[in-house]
């Protein structure tokens, strides 16, 4: 599944450090972090457990609010 998540604080520094957090999260396939744009475009795989929680929390950990 693909999901674009707006962002809020997201900016050239922060860009990489979110994009590195979410792709960790297992069940993630792939993960783009755009600056320009406030927003994290995400594949994944959607029967995993929890995972758009998980997803939610690494951004929140890497210092950005997701806003949906």
């Amino acid at each position: 599944m693909e999901k674009k998540i707006y962002v809020e604080g997201l900016d050239d520094s922060n860009q990489g450090a979110v994009q590195s957090a979410v792709a960790a999260v297992a069940g993630v396939t792939s993960c783009t972090a755009t600056a320009a744009k406030m927003q994290v475009l995400v594949n994944f795989d959607e029967s995993t457990a929890g995972i758009e929680d998980a997803i939610n929390n690494a951004i929140s950990g890497a210092g950005v609010t997701p806003l949906n």
